[in-house]
């Protein structure tokens, strides 16, 4: 059995949504689990929705979520014949679950609501390909995740209950032993819900980690994550013309590159698959005969230079306020205030009396460290600020990103220098 997860680019149009049977018919004696994200920028959108529903602006959050509606109503129209009235009652079905919620007055976490309107992306676009795909004769079960994938209500960054989903889990595995052909079920990746029915994401780009849940339960032979690269690059082609792809990575190297920032893989999707040794493939979706890159526990030397580019960040220059040293109860407060605004530090730096912490540049919650912390240290704030990662870096290389650069701050180890620059 194999699972395969398809990213939003990946399904961001017709064109695209019509390339799937193309991949799948390579695999049509195979037991499939396929996991499939938001549409495109669709998830962007239903967070603008969310935000002026939290700021009471009903009209506006409607009106939002109206465009969202037409654009996967248009799809569909585009895509189906004879499974167009069954996918419309599907879609209306999760409509009218926003829209009610919509008319209604915000009384909880911005958090909380962020989940129950983002989510609705993923059900939007597996329902549309689900029913795309029978009516091209790729016979499939959709499946809705939230009955599977069950979580705590930590809303926005849900961490999940694995042994109650384990169970859940095993109802797929049994249709799939008992099932007299290959079988194919298609889910949603990102989100899962509460023992209370509350939907709940897994963190931003969570689909990934919702595929190595599933290849982790039900022991898959490889999981897939099929992109629009050519699979995993040594730097953003985007911001690299000169980027190239790595035909092999082991898991250590990935969570390292995930850690720094690198946007190929969610972070947390790496262990699942450790646990039990399952490979991990990047493919390209516009080109499946390409090899792509294999993941796996592997040893692998010779790597190239991997370089990560942070832009939008703030350095916090945190000074003792009495001049005393910054010892473990300072330090143990900061860590516990990070923890408590799920701020992540992208690269710390300590000295006898300082610290400087670099993060992303969320105002709100600065603002809300600052305040938290305003006791123990005299804080100025830096903003727009870059922040260069490169793993297995040379001198070559790194003189020549850094030209012309007014360098705030360099941290360096044996494998890995950052270098914070205005």
């Amino acid at each position: 059995m194999k699972v395969f997860k398809f990213g939003g680019a990946s399904v961001n149009n017709v064109e695209r949504i019509q390339n799937i049977p193309n991949i799948l018919q390579q695999y049509k004696n195979e037991n499939l689990v396929i996991i499939i994200s938001a549409m495109g920028k669709t998830t962007n959108a239903l967070e603008k929705v969310a935000e002026a529903f939290y700021n009471n602006n009903q009209t506006t959050a409607l009106e939002l979520f109206n465009i969202v509606k037409h654009q996967h109503l248009n799809t569909t129209k585009y895509l189906l014949l004879t499974n167009y009235n069954a996918c419309i009652a599907q879609l209306n079905d999760f409509f009218t679950e926003i829209e009610w919620l919509l008319h209604d007055k915000p009384i909880k976490e911005f958090d909380y609501y962020y989940d129950q309107i983002v989510c609705i992306g993923e059900l939007l676009s597996t329902a549309i390909i689900s029913h795309y795909l029978n009516e091209v004769n790729i016979t499939n079960t959709w499946l809705d995740v939230r009955d599977i994938i069950k979580t705590d209500n930590n809303f926005r960054d849900a961490n999940v209950d694995w042994k109650q989903t384990t169970e859940r889990t095993k109802t797929i595995n049994n249709k799939i032993q008992t099932a007299e052909k290959p079988t194919i079920f298609l889910t949603q990746g990102f989100i899962g819900c509460t023992d209370e029915n509350e939907s709940t994401t897994l963190g931003r780009e969570g689909s990934d980690y919702t595929a190595s849940i599933f290849a982790n339960l039900l022991n898959a032979e490889n999981l897939t994550i099929w992109k629009d690269v050519e699979g995993v690059m040594n730097a953003d082609p985007k911001e690299f013309s000169d980027a190239t792809l790595i035909n092999e990575l082991n898991f250590n190297e990935v969570i390292e590159m995930a850690y720094y920032g690198a946007q190929v893989i969610h972070p947390k999707t790496i262990k699942p698959l450790q646990n039990k040794n399952i490979p991990l493939h990047v493919k390209c979706f516009l080109n499946s005969s390409l090899p792509g890159t294999i993941i796996h526990n592997k040893q692998i030397k010779k790597l190239p230079p991997i370089t990560v580019i942070k832009k939008n960040q703030t350095l916090i220059h945190l000074s003792s306020i009495d001049f005393s040293f910054v010892g473990e109860q300072p330090m143990a407060i900061l860590y516990n205030n990070f923890n408590e605004l799920k701020l992540k530090p992208n690269l710390i730096q300590t000295g006898a009396i300082n610290v400087q912490v670099c993060i992303d540049d969320k105002n709100e919650k600065i603002e809300k460290l600052a305040f938290a912390i305003n006791h123990l240290f005299e804080i100025q704030v830096e903003k727009d600020l870059t922040l260069l990662t490169i793993r297995h870096y040379n001198q070559t290389q790194l003189q020549q990103l850094i030209e012309g650069k007014e360098i705030v701050l360099i941290q360096q180890t044996k494998t890995t220098i950052q270098i914070l620059y205005k």
